[in-house]
């Protein structure tokens, strides 16, 4: 199974497009959002187009495909127009040997580890930064913000697929790459 993961759109409709153009140029089965979805939050400049309504327009055909975790900015009024659920703090992933723990990075993130074994993979948001590192025996990974990146980082998503994750920008550029199999880093 092919899974794109992406995190904080904070309701830019012009990069959830762009989001939803690479999902079909990747013919992704499922996509994985890690929060903050629609509020841009009040830390956060506007993002473009800025317009959670059309975000809700873009995204609520393909509920059946999505799996969504709940980030900070996300509250449950919004869980109201979509047609997905949000509201969950995490989801679990099993991965062959390892589980991946999915969340959006406020609550359980590299300096507060939910429970993991040795191997594991903490998949989040939040930071807005794209990340492949092992901290403490666990795989850290962050896939940047969709819609507002930071650090000089580009907007972007992951590729899950057949154990190998790969960092892209929206233009489906390749930058990263981490393969659980072989349990390297390049």
């Amino acid at each position: 199974m092919k899974w794109m993961i992406a995190s904080d759109l904070h309701g830019s409709a012009h990069f959830c497009r762009e989001l939803l153009e690479a999902y079909r140029r990747e013919r992704a089965d499922r996509l994985i959002l890690l929060g903050d979805v629609l509020y841009h939050g009040p830390r956060n400049d506007l993002p473009l187009e800025y317009n959670p309504k059309a975000v809700i327009e873009l995204l609520n055909p393909l509920s059946d495909s999505i799996l969504c975790v709940r980030g900070n900015c996300d509250s449950e009024v919004d869980q109201m127009v979509l047609s997905f659920p949000i509201m969950a703090d995490y989801a679990l992933l099993p991965l062959e040997k390892r589980l991946i723990f999915i969340t959006h990075g406020h609550k359980y993130h590299a300096d507060a580890l939910p429970p993991l074994h040795k191997g594991d993979i903490l998949l989040h948001g939040h930071t807005h930064v794209p990340v492949c590192r092992r901290h403490g025996g666990i795989v850290y990974m962050n896939p940047g913000s969709a819609a507002i990146p930071k650090e000089g980082s580009s907007p972007g998503y992951m590729i899950l697929e057949n154990g190998l994750f790969t960092w892209k920008t929206m233009e489906g550029k390749a930058f990263m790459v981490y393969d659980e199999n072989e349990e390297t880093q390049a």
